[in-house]
């Protein structure tokens, strides 16, 4: 699809400048994360408003072309790619912090605010947002993507931190959900509608997220362990016990061999647990003791405690940087990356079997993960000219995500939908996956927001 002159003339004389039809940017817009790529846009559009927002998806519905929402483009799924051309609505300029309320532990922002950008905001406030995951993506596609992180399993995920937004639907109708009230009672959930509909739905111009206070202490530690099974043992053991951690992250040794070579960590090349304890200084200890003494009954072992702030953002720069590290492991490769989620109880054995699978297809693949809410994720490093290898890749991913199916969990429990793992939305889903069908069908009856994902395709 190309940009007819009559919307491309009226688009130009809303943004000025901030319309582009440029080849340097449609490329860059048409990138992801991981392997998945799209032919480039037509157009890319950046407003700074809900009001010229609701003005671009006017015009584009009247014509009937295609608004891609981008925030950052750190999405792992594809969900950012003009599959059937038209306009990325580039939201990146769309960055204020609206309002900040210590006294209600709330802030409203716009949605192409980091979280990074966030914090650093909130620091002289002793209040902090916690939803981490990794890359410092815009709050408006975190919530967009549902996303979560290594904090998730104290704090919960963006579906638990955002109370309320400003949407733009697809006719370029500005609607607001959700109040800033504790709770509610009044009427459908449309916030949680919005909350991980990858913008297929509307675009998100405005979020009030929930804060949460500064901890007074933060300790953080690494332990080695002999297997993976007492590794991930321990994991769950810890979840049981209910030691309150803040974070509680699984590396496998491919993991820390790659982070080895990569920044040279001096690991030790055996599974690890990155662990990390909010609260008063003598409930961290004693939550550490606690830990310590259950990790020693796994074999956990070697100890590397940070408890000042440079030591912890060292560690945690580690962990976050497991994807980019992990091609140290095979130079020239492109990676495959996945997530599921299963519950607790299942975990061990979802590990296992998905380091079984990635043995037998005689892949690399590191596996990590957020396994204290039972997510796990791995990076299937393939030559990208060879195709039975990108095949054989593709099919562990799969067999991972009918897998945690199978035992009552998810396809995915961050990454998303995108145009990655909406094959397997059907098996997920049943009817289900019908009736989100027949909800975009509804508020978006021309389907220009985001085609091509999370949904099945119209009839």
């Amino acid at each position: 699809m190309s940009l007819n002159p009559d919307l491309a003339a009226r688009l130009g004389a809303l943004l000025q400048d901030r319309l582009s039809l440029a080849t340097p940017d449609l490329v860059q817009h048409a990138h992801s994360e991981s392997f998945h790529n799209a032919p480039p846009p037509d157009a890319v559009a950046w407003p700074v408003s809900a009001e010229e927002v609701s003005a671009i998806l006017a015009a584009c519905a009247e014509a009937g072309v295609p608004v891609v929402p981008w925030g950052t483009g750190t999405s792992l799924e594809g969900h950012a790619l003009a599959t059937r051309g038209g306009v990325t609505l580039d939201l990146s300029r769309m960055d204020r912090i609206l309002e900040v309320r210590p006294g209600d532990m709330q802030v409203t922002v716009q949605p192409g605010v980091t979280r990074e950008a966030l914090n650093t905001e909130l620091r002289t406030t002793g209040l902090f947002f916690p939803v981490d995951p990794g890359a410092n993506a815009s709050l408006g596609g975190m919530a967009s993507t549902r996303a979560s992180g290594t904090t998730a399993v104290r704090y919960g995920t963006m579906r638990d931190n955002v109370l309320a937004l400003e949407v733009v639907l697809a006719d370029g109708r500005i609607i607001r959900t959700g109040t800033r009230a504790a709770k509610s009672s009044a009427g459908y959930d449309l916030t949680g509608l919005f909350v991980g509909a990858e913008g297929t739905l509307g675009i998100i111009t405005e979020l009030t997220l929930r804060l949460h206070g500064q901890p007074e202490e933060v300790a953080a530690a690494v332990c080695a362990f002999d297997t993976l099974d007492h590794a991930v043992e321990c994991v769950t053991a810890t979840i049981q016990s209910g030691i309150p951690m803040a974070r509680i992250e699984f590396v496998d040794a491919a993991s820390a061999r790659a982070f080895n070579l990569h920044s040279g960590a001096g690991l030790p090349e055996t599974p690890h647990l990155m662990v990390e304890f909010h609260g008063s200084p003598v409930a961290v200890r004693e939550d550490a003791e606690a830990f310590g003494a259950l990790a020693g009954e796994f074999g956990g072992q070697g100890f590397d405690w940070a408890s000042n702030t440079e030591d912890r953002a060292r560690l945690w720069r580690m962990r976050h940087g497991a994807y980019h590290a992990s091609f140290a492991l095979r130079p020239g490769a492109r990676g495959i990356v996945t997530d599921v989620c299963v519950p607790m109880s299942e975990l061990p054995a979802a590990v296992a079997a998905a380091v079984a699978d990635i043995e037998a297809a005689g892949l690399v693949g590191p596996i990590v993960g957020h396994v204290g809410d039972g997510n796990f994720h791995t990076l299937l490093l393939v030559d990208p000219e060879n195709a039975a290898e990108i095949a054989a890749a593709k099919q562990v991913a799969t067999r991972m995500a009918e897998r945690a199916i199978a035992v009552g969990g998810t396809i995915s429990g961050e990454h998303g939908i995108g145009v990655g793992k909406r094959g397997l939305m059907a098996a997920q889903h049943g009817e289900g996956w019908q009736v989100m069908g027949a909800i975009k069908a509804a508020l978006d009856p021309r389907d220009i927001l985001n085609p091509g994902k999370l949904v099945p395709d119209r009839n």
